[in-house]
């Protein structure tokens, strides 16, 4: 069930590791993107990696040699709240807690339950 949120609540809090967000997620900007921001209904083309909190990477749009593209709406909580906070050639680190993950199911037998994910992504386009 959602919360109700005061408005100094809606101002996600800031970190040394980056800005914990009300939801738990973590995030940093590398680069900042000048153009549109996505909205969790939007398409997105992207180019990510994905690693366990031990560096060790489970997935890679860069060691494939080509971005992916994918609605907001069709994946994990934690990336459809953490795109919407980039811009178009922005560049952000995002430290997804289990919850807004794959949660204690975890998945395809490469992310163990209760795993909390690092991804590395780069918001090509919004369409």
């Amino acid at each position: 069930p959602a919360l109700a949120q005061t408005p100094a609540a809606e101002t996600p809090a800031k970190t040394s590791a980056g800005v914990t967000t009300d939801s738990g997620l973590v995030l940093q900007s590398l680069t900042e993107g000048k153009g549109a921001q996505p909205t969790p209904t939007d398409v997105v083309r992207v180019h990510y990696k994905g690693t366990f909190p031990d560096g060790k990477v489970f997935d890679s749009s860069y060691q494939r040699g080509k971005t992916i593209s994918f609605g907001l709406n069709q994946v994990i909580r934690g990336w459809t709240e953490g795109m919407q906070l980039v811009g178009e050639g922005g560049m952000i680190e995002l430290e997804i807690p289990s919850d807004l993950g794959y949660g204690a199911r975890g998945a395809g037998g490469v992310i163990p339950g209760n795993a909390t994910l690092h991804f590395l992504v780069e918001l090509i386009k919004v369409r």
